[in-house]
This record gives structure tokens, C-alpha cells and sequence, in this order.
């Protein structure tokens, strides 16, 4: 038996087998040749068989030989293979303990699907669910048991499919990697990465809020107004900005639950409609909204706000300088146009279109070539072609006009060159030198008449001049007629304040003059009425001393006077003001000298603790000075709720009224624009200080001056005075007999001997204007057959011994007026008179 026969076994105890069955064989053959040996007749036979039975016992010694090698080197084998079982049995302990010392879970698979073996990781995977993957087990159907069942709740593939991600019910994530082995099973590595994912899903939380807190920032820094509505019409973001446009608190914007309901708590018009996404919009205030909504895919639209306000001004007036240019262009007498670089009209002017005989609208926008005005237009368009080139060309042209007329016209083209250097058009000057054009030709064949039609000639191109230059004076007097015409409507305002203040002015005395004949019952509907005249005085008021300061009417007229004497007049008046609004009003004296207007100066003063006590709420209120250097500073404080700083710069803006005034429905907001316009008319700076929940300071800086008390102006001096006008006897001129009625009556309830008339005849008649006693002289100063007060009281003053003292009142504010009034000693009253005002007035130019 050979090695070849050995190696043929694929175990020991097959080839054990097979050496006994030879073994077996071996006795047979051995057995039969002995029994041949034994049985032979003939004589040789001993001899051969014991030859062959020698040769018998060398094959039987040779086979066992192999036979016993055989044995040797199976129980070699047997050994070896006891060794490799042994070490394959360790290998394969210390491959399960390695794979049980590893954290993910394990699994191997055949071909099939089919488990082969698991790790205790893996087991625990399955472990909150009904299933209990065995080895043998199918690990597809264990999966989609899993799914059913819903232990996993999702399962996400990588692009290269060689791993996946778990997501279980217990909110763990595992990640399984897949490798093949050789004989096409799978290896699956489970990896818990739960952390990982929550450490992905936090630091993408902290990322989105980061980014909607950016998000929300930009938006409210943006300059619109914006809402973000959702796709059931309701509103789910805005930013601070939308707030201001619509005036609203956020907690009311909460509480809208449709677009449609903001029609109800807002005058801006949110586009409810959902066929409408742009919307123009002028508030009253005078701002203009530009309101746009936008759809987006999912449903959703916002809405943006935003301020066109100069924008639209912008255009308002480009419109009327478009409609001034026009009417300019339309009355020189020249044809004008304007070509863009396509060759496409784009203006002319009425010249030019009653020569082509078309409507301006019909060539606006048309080709050069298509409107077929030219009778050579090849021709026409070789000039064009240079003026496009950036060249100023002039040509004369023979051409016929709508009705068939031939002339002569001396065309120019000039180039409008862009800040880039491009021609982007050009201008079409054309002029009828039709008449020059016959003269030259007429000069040629006439020679006898040459002279003479030079002559002629000369007159006609002087003429031409003449009336160019007659051209440019329109042009200039248009010019200057726009410039003034913003100046006029200003203008217009402050004229038309006598009219509005004549009639108020005589409805206040009427009340007035009333207020005694009413019993205690009927008093309190006479205060209102009196209330709301004041209120309609105070509106018509600053409304005319806006537009006066706007049109630069109010000259100051300084003076230098004791600033004690007008601070103390101002806190008497407030002082009985104070204590009917339940406010502790305190006045610190000064005994300083300052250079100012006291009239704007008292104003501004007033307009100060006018709002101090509309805000002080009941609290205190105090009046004093401070000096700063070579100055002094009036300060008025209060003690109430105060301004946010973000607020202060926008308290002095017209049509701006703070929040929380106990008459904040009163005014208009134009009191501390007042006050800032006319503290620049005297060159003295204002300031405010502020501070929520404690107050605020309203101030003005102006100089401290030293000068001799005799020089100090008679104004200053003037005080309430406790002098009676008690028997006066005063004269009256007012061309409104209301008035007249008024005012008699008011001062016949002060005890006053009256005499009223329309006129200086009419008083003439009642009075003996020369001998007759007479304590004041009211007079108005607009009067009938234009006469002025200031006339009448000169005419009756100088046919008399002494001089009267004089009133003039009027609802004219021009500083003419005062210089008028101060040049005839008599003093200026402006309408609407307060009765009050006007008994301190009479008292004071009674005693003087």
C-alpha cells in the first residue's frame, strides 16, 4: 500500500477499514496456496510448492511490512489530528470570547439568511421586542417581524449600501455594517449610536435656534414692515417694524386670528383680498404705504409695508415739473423733441406737433422711419447717424407741413451724452427760416433791391433776437414763478388765519360775555363750550405758526429785559392752572437780564409746562433757572411717567404726541415742533432729559446779559396788574359787527362805558372825536374801503391834545405789522383775544 492509497481517506477510521479488508484478502490467498502445496500428486510438486510458498511468504512479509507502516503512520495521523482538533477547539473558544468582548452586537449568516452565530449584543438588540433570534433562524423574516411588529421603527440605507441605520421603539439607533464572507454569507456589525444622534439632534436644535433668533433679528431690522400669513389666513410672524406701521402692541397682533380682522384695529389696508398683491395707501398723517402681498408655494403669503412717502413727493413733483417743462416747451416758438438712441420719440412739444400735424400721444414711443413725417428720410437719416455718433450737426431742410406748405427749416441735433460717455439720445431743435430763406433767394435775383432788402433783413433777424430773448425772460419768469410757488402756499395759510380767527375770535367773547347771565346748572355746558373754542384756537394757532415758521415769517424782536418779570407772569398763569389739576406747581425766581424775544420766549415757556402738566398726572411741576457760564438755562420739570430714550428725538417731529397724556386727544403733536422751529428763530438751543418712571426736564440755553436798568426795555416791566377798569370809557372800531356786539358786550360786564363802530365815520357820528373823553382805543386792523386800523387811530390821534392809548387787534402775525405797531405806540393784540389777557392789556394802557 502506497501513500497515494493513504491519501485517497478523508478519516482514520475509513482507512482503518479498508487495511482489514486487505488484512483479510491476505490470510485467503495465503490459506489456499498452503492447501495447494499440501493436496499436489506429481513429484515436483513439493518442490514448487514450496517455492512458490517461499515467494508466498516474501509477498505476505512485504505486504505486512507496508501494512505495519500503514498502522504507523495512521496512528501518526491520528495524533496530528487530535492536535488539530485541540487547537481548533481553542481557536474557536477564543474567537466566540472575543467576539462577546466586543460592545456592538454580531451576527453571521450563510447564503441563505440563515444565522449562524450570534453574540449576546445581538440577542440583547431583540430583547424588548417578542422575537428570540436562535441560531438556525432566519434573520430576513426576523427583520421584517421586526418592522410588523413595530420594533424598528425605521431603517435609513447609505448611498453605498453597505450600512444602514436602526431606528427602535425604545428611541435607540444602532448602525449595522454588512461585509460578505467567501462562502456568500454575511457578517453584521450592530453599533448603538443613540449618543451620537442625540448630540446630532441637540446641536441641530441650539444651530435652528440660533438661526430663527438671527432670522427674527434680521427682520426686525428690516426697514418694511413684514407678516408672514399662514395657509388659513392667519397671522404667525411679524417683525416691529409691521408693529409701527400699523400702530399696534404685539400682544394685539396676537390676538388676531384672520387677516380680515385687522380691518377693525388698524387704518392701513392689509390686502384681505386675496386677487389683490399691491396696494397704495396715504394715511392722514400724509405717509404713504406701499403694501405688496406675496403668495408662496405651500399656501402661505407675506404681506411687506413700506414707507414711499418721499418717494411718492418725489414723483408728485417730477410730475409737476414735467407739466411746468411742457407748458414751457409748448409756448417757445420753436419745434422741440427729444429721440432716444432706438430712434423713438419720446417728447414733443406742441410746436412740433401742430407742424406734423399729429397728437403728441400718437408719435410718443414710435420709430423715426414709421411715422412717415419726413419726405426723405434716408436723407434725415445720415444727420442722425452723426448726432448718434456724439456730433452736434445743424442742416437746413425743405420740407412740407401737414397742410402742404413748403418751408424752410434750420434743424440742430444735439448729442445727450450719459456720465458713461454713451449717447443715449439726442435733442430736436427745429426753426422756420422760411422767411430768411426767401429773402437770400429774393436778394439774388434782385440786385437793384439789395440794399434795401439787407436792410430789411437786419430788422427781421433783431425782431428774431428780440423775441428769443423775450423767450428766455418767460423761460426765467416760469422759473422763478415754480420757485415761489411753495413759498406762497405757506404764505397763503398765514393770510387766510384772519379769516379763520375773525369768527373764533367773536364765538370766544359771545361765551364770555355769557358766562355771568348762565346759571350754576348752565355753567358747566358753557365751560365746554369755552373749552372747545380754546381747543379749536389752540389747532388754528399752530397750524398758521407752522406755516408763519415755514415761510420764514416770524423775524424775532429782541430785547433786553428782566427774565423774573415774564417767569413770574408765566407761573401765575399756571399756578391757578396747577392747583385745578390737582398738580404741586413750585417757582424758583431768578434776577437775571437776557436778550430774546419775550413773546416767541413765553411761548416756548408755555408749550413747556403745558405739557408738564398734561403728564404729570397729578404729581409736581416745578419752574427755575440754572446758570451755565455766561448763560442761563430755564428748566421745567415734572414728575411723571418720563420718555424712553429711543423716544426722546422723535417728541420734537410734527404730528408726534406721547403716549399715556391724560388730553393727549386734544392736541395735534405740533407743540415741541413749535418750539424747536422758534428756539432756532432765536438762536437759542433746547434740550430734554428723561427718564422712565421718575420724569423729565424741558430746557433753553439763552445768553445772560448786563446792562444798565434804565436801558432795560418797558416790556419786561409788565405785570398783572391790580388797577379796575371800572367806568373806562372806550371806543371800538371793527368792520364785524359780531365782533363789535361781542366785545361790548364783555366789557360793559367789566364796567366799562362802550362805543363800537365799523368805521372811523361811523364813530365820528356816535362820538366827538376831539373833545369827547376817551380811556383805550381797541381797533381792528383789516377795515372796510382799505382802510387799516393803525389809520384810524392816526386820524383820531391827531386832532386831539392827548394822544389815547391804543389796541390793535388783529389775526395778522407779519413782523411788519409789529414794527408798524411799535413805530404809533400802540399795542398789538393777536386774535383770537382771551378776555383775560385782553383786561391785564387794558389795565396796563390805562395806568400808563
Amino acid at each position: 500500500m502506497n501513500n497515494d492509497a493513504l491519501n485517497r481517506f478523508s478519516s482514520k477510521d475509513e482507512e482503518i477499514d479498508y487495511l482489514k479488508n486487505e488484512n483479510k484478502k491476505l490470510t485467503k490467498i495465503n490459506d489456499a496456496l498452503i492447501f495447494r502445496v499440501e493436496e499436489g500428486a506429481t513429484n515436483d510438486v513439493p518442490y514448487s510448492s514450496f517455492e512458490r510458498s517461499v515467494n508466498l511468504t516474501v509477498q505476505v512479509n512485504q505486504k505486512t511490512q507496508e501494512l505495519n507502516d500503514a498502522l504507523s503512520k495512521l496512528q501518526r495521523l491520528n495524533k496530528s489530528l487530535s492536535q488539530a482538533n485541540k487547537a481548533a477547539n481553542i481557536f474557536k473558544q477564543r474567537f466566540v470570547e472575543a467576539i462577546e468582548s466586543i460592545t456592538d452586537g454580531f451576527v453571521l449568516l450563510d447564503q441563505d439568511g440563515n444565522i449562524i452565530f450570534q453574540n449576546s449584543n445581538f440577542e440583547r438588540f431583540w430583547k424588548n421586542s417578542e422575537l428570540s433570534p436562535i441560531e438556525g433562524s432566519n434573520y430576513n423574516r426576523l427583520k421584517s417581524l421586526g418592522k410588523l411588529k413595530g420594533t424598528i421603527l425605521s431603517i435609513t440605507a447609505d448611498d453605498d449600501q453597505q450600512s444602514s441605520v436602526y431606528h427602535l421603539n425604545n428611541d435607540r439607533w444602532y448602525q449595522l455594517k454588512e461585509r460578505k464572507t467567501q462562502e456568500g454569507g454575511v457578517v453584521i456589525l450592530f453599533t448603538d449610536i443613540t449618543h451620537i444622534k442625540k448630540a446630532e439632534s441637540q446641536r441641530f436644535e441650539i444651530a435652528i435656534a440660533e438661526k430663527n433668533a438671527l432670522l427674527q433679528s434680521l427682520i426686525d431690522n428690516l426697514s418694511q414692515g413684514v407678516l408672514l400669513i399662514n395657509e388659513d389666513d392667519s397671522p404667525e410672524v411679524w417683525n416691529l417694524q409691521f408693529e409701527r406701521f400699523c400702530q399696534l402692541s404685539t400682544k394685539t397682533i396676537q390676538e388676531v386670528s384672520q387677516l380680515q380682522d385687522f380691518t377693525a384695529i388698524t387704518e392701513l389696508s392689509l390686502l384681505t383680498n386675496s386677487n389683490k398683491y399691491v396696494h397704495i395707501q396715504e394715511l392722514p398723517n400724509g405717509t404713504v404705504i406701499d403694501v405688496r402681498r406675496h403668495f408662496l408655494a405651500d399656501g402661505k403669503s407675506i404681506i411687506t409695508l413700506a414707507d414711499i412717502t418721499e418717494q411718492h413727493q418725489y414723483e408728485l413733483s417730477l410730475k409737476e415739473s414735467e407739466i411746468w417743462l411742457r407748458t414751457i416747451t409748448d409756448n417757445v416758438p420753436a419745434m422741440i423733441a427729444y429721440v432716444n438712441n432706438k430712434k423713438r420719440f419720446v417728447f414733443t412739444n406742441k410746436v412740433y406737433n401742430k407742424w406734423y400735424g399729429q397728437d403728441g400721444s400718437e408719435l410718443i414711443g414710435k420709430a423715426l422711419e414709421e411715422t412717415h413725417l419726413f419726405d426723405d428720410y434716408k436723407q434725415l437719416d445720415v444727420f442722425i447717424s452723426r448726432v448718434l455718433s456724439g456730433e452736434t450737426v445743424t442742416f437746413e431742410s425743405r420740407e412740407f407741413n401737414h397742410d402742404g406748405v413748403e418751408s424752410y427749416l434750420l434743424k440742430s441735433y444735439v448729442p445727450n451724452i450719459s456720465e458713461q460717455g454713451e449717447v443715449v439720445g439726442f435733442f430736436v431743435l427745429i426753426n422756420n427760416i422760411t422767411e430768411r430763406i426767401l429773402a437770400a433767394h429774393a436778394l439774388q435775383g434782385a440786385n437793384l433791391e439789395l440794399e434795401e432788402r439787407v436792410l430789411l433783413r437786419t430788422l427781421d433777424l433783431k425782431q428774431e433776437v428780440e423775441s428769443r430773448k423775450t423767450a428766455q425772460l418767460r423761460l426765467s419768469d416760469a422759473i422763478r414763478s415754480a420757485e415761489l410757488a411753495n413759498e406762497s402756499k405757506s404764505k397763503f395759510l398765514a393770510a387766510v388765519s384772519h379769516d379763520l380767527l375773525q369768527p373764533l375770535n367773536a364765538a370766544k367773547l359771545f361765551a364770555e360775555s355769557l358766562f355771568h347771565d348762565f346759571g350754576l346748572t348752565e355753567r358747566p355746558i358753557l365751560n365746554s363750550i369755552k373749552n372747545s373754542l380754546n381747543d379749536l384756537e389752540n389747532l388754528i394757532v399752530t397750524l398758521v405758526d407752522i406755516s408763519k415758521l415755514d415761510a420764514g415769517l416770524v423775524n424775532p424782536d429782541k430785547q433786553i429785559f428782566a427774565l423774573n418779570s415774564l417767569l413770574e407772569n408765566i407761573s401765575g398763569d399756571y399756578q391757578k392752572i396747577s392747583i385745578l389739576h390737582l398738580i404741586d406747581f413750585s417757582f424758583v425766581p431768578t434776577s437775571v437780564y437776557v436778550e430774546s424775544d419775550s413773546l416767541l420766549l413765553a411761548r416756548i415757556l408755555r408749550n413747556y409746562l403745558s405739557n408738564a402738566i398734561r403728564y404729570a398726572k397729578g404729581k409736581k411741576v416745578t419752574l427755575g433757572c440754572r446758570r451755565r457760564g455766561d448763560n442761563i438755562e430755564i428748566q421745567v420739570w415734572d414728575t411723571g411717567d418720563g420718555i424712553a430714550q429711543e423716544n426722546l428725538h422723535e417728541i420734537f417731529k410734527e404730528f408726534k404726541r406721547l403716549k399715556g397724556a391724560v388730553h393727549a386727544q386734544h392736541s395735534l403733536g405740533l407743540g415741541l415742533a413749535i418750539v424747536e422751529k422758534m428756539a432756532k428763530v432765536l438762536d437759542h438751543g433746547i434740550s430734554v432729559k428723561s427718564e422712565l418712571g421718575k420724569g423729565s426736564c424741558f430746557s433753553i440755553l439763552l445768553p445772560i446779559k448786563k446792562v444798565d436798568l434804565s436801558m432795560v426795555s418797558n416790556r419786561d416791566q409788565s405785570a398783572i396788574l391790580s388797577s379796575q377798569i371800572l367806568g373806562a370809557k372806550v371806543w371800538m372800531v371793527d368792520n364785524d359787527l359780531a365782533i363789535c356786539d361781542a366785545m361790548r358786550l364783555l366789557m360793559t360786564r367789566w364796567g366799562c362805558e362802550v362805543i363800537t363802530a365799523g368805521s372811523y365815520d361811523e364813530l365820528s357820528e356816535l362820538a366827538d372825536l376831539r373833545h369827547d373823553d376817551c380811556d383805550l382805543l381797541l381797533v381792528d386792523y383789516h377795515l372796510d374801503n382799505d382802510q387799516t386800523g393803525i389809520m384810524v387811530a392816526q386820524q383820531i390821534n391827531k386832532n386831539r391834545l392827548v394822544a389815547i392809548p391804543t389796541i390793535m387787534i388783529s389775526a395778522n402775525y407779519k413782523q411788519e405789522l409789529r414794527e408798524q405797531c411799535k413805530e404809533n405806540n400802540i399795542f398789538l393784540l393777536n386774535k383770537p383775544v382771551k378776555p383775560l389777557k385782553l383786561r391785564m392789556i387794558m389795565q396796563q394802557c390805562i395806568r400808563d
